[in-house]
């Protein structure tokens, strides 16, 4: 059961407080009972993996802000803690927090590379490429143990199904072998979230996920590997990050990423609550600035849903990042690459039948 939301600034741990989720019918508050329990400091919130048997392991969207049509998703819940992660409601619809719980309350999916498999193999699939790592990180702390993301890529290379991964984390290098196999066949691309080169900020703005020099190495080793490599500056934040935009461009292109995207930050439901107690109790003397620029992109409020706006903002201050970022890209030679879709005519939907030739040898 969560405990009444109150400050608890945990090692290791991103969001400060654990409110409840936005659908839940009770609510818990602190209260005096004379025994001195307001003065106790909580005990740091331990990792639980639970298991959840989902019927279907592709999710589809229309969104015109999402340049991919299907992704799977082998985990949900991220224990990296990432403050600005705009994946935290989503606990919601399990009765959980957005906060604590949204770190330490992780789902993981037996036999979903199984589902995936049957679904490659159902009649009238259309190939597309599948996204891993489109709602939380497919290489978060528990794939060390349950291996799901390393069991879909296996998946995907025997169909000869394309596929992009994006991810923080260096345990990506582990998967190495399959995903270098893949990028000869032309079926895969790595994006690797870089948000600053700060390790002072990274602690506590993303403080289990790998540190900005080991997400390097993993561009420098991918590379190498001959695995098409982009970086992902997301989220850019008024006054925290944005000011390191040239630098982490500069950084990415020098360990070999050819491609390169932005988004600004998002505040969605209960996570505009959750940065700004975190704002308060890591940055309380730039919170106000933050927050007003914030502001200021996303017309008035400290967030824009609307598809078309959500992803960039709107108004002078997300329109000089946006020059910024597309000057700087000019200047490295990013995104100028014309790279050739990810390869659809090799799928395979029936890895074990008999091809032509052989029905008649």
């Amino acid at each position: 059961m969560r405990s009444a939301d109150r400050l608890q600034v945990a090692r290791g741990r991103g969001a400060v407080t654990n409110p409840a989720g936005r659908f839940e019918g009770t609510r818990l508050e602190t209260a005096d009972d004379g025994w001195g329990s307001l003065d106790e400091v909580p005990r740091d919130p331990a990792t639980l993996l639970i298991p959840d048997r989902p019927k279907r392991a592709i999710t589809r969207n229309d969104s015109p802000d999402v340049p991919f049509d299907q992704s799977v998703n082998p985990y949900q819940g991220c224990e990296h803690g990432c403050i600005y992660c705009f994946a935290r409601p989503s606990h919601s619809y399990w009765n959980l927090g957005p906060g604590l719980d949204f770190e330490t309350r992780i789902f993981h999916k037996p036999g979903l590379a199984q589902l995936l498999d049957r679904e490659l193999r159902a009649p009238g699939y259309v190939c597309k490429p599948i996204n891993l790592g489109a709602n939380t990180d497919p290489y978060q702390p528990a794939e060390r143990e349950h291996r799901t993301t390393r069991q879909l890529l296996e998946v995907l290379l025997v169909h000869r199904h394309p596929v992009t991964v994006v991810t923080k984390g260096s345990l990506v290098l582990r998967d190495l072998d399959l995903l270098g196999e893949l990028a000869r066949l032309g079926l895969v691309t790595v994006f690797v979230s870089l948000t600053t080169l700060d390790d002072g900020l990274k602690r506590a703005f993303e403080p289990r996920a790998a540190s900005p020099a080991a997400r390097l190495r993993v561009i420098r080793r991918l590379t190498d590997a001959g695995v098409p490599v982009g970086v992902l500056l997301a989220p850019m934040v008024p006054a925290l990050n944005d000011h390191e935009i040239e630098r982490l461009l500069e950084a990415a292109a020098s360990h070999g990423a050819v491609r390169a995207a932005f988004m600004m930050l998002r505040l969605p439901h209960e996570l505009a609550r959750l940065f700004e107690q975190w704002l308060a109790e890591h940055y309380p003397k730039r919170a106000d600035r933050v927050l007003n620029l914030l502001r200021e992109a996303r017309g008035g409020k400290l967030n824009d849903p609307r598809f078309g706006h959500r992803m960039r903002g709107v108004g002078p201050y997300a329109e000089l990042l946006a020059a910024r970022f597309q000057a700087a890209c000019r200047r490295l030679g990013l995104n100028e690459r014309r790279e050739a879709e990810l390869e659809t005519r090799l799928f395979v939907a029936d890895p074990g039948a008999p091809a032509q030739g052989e029905l008649f040898s």
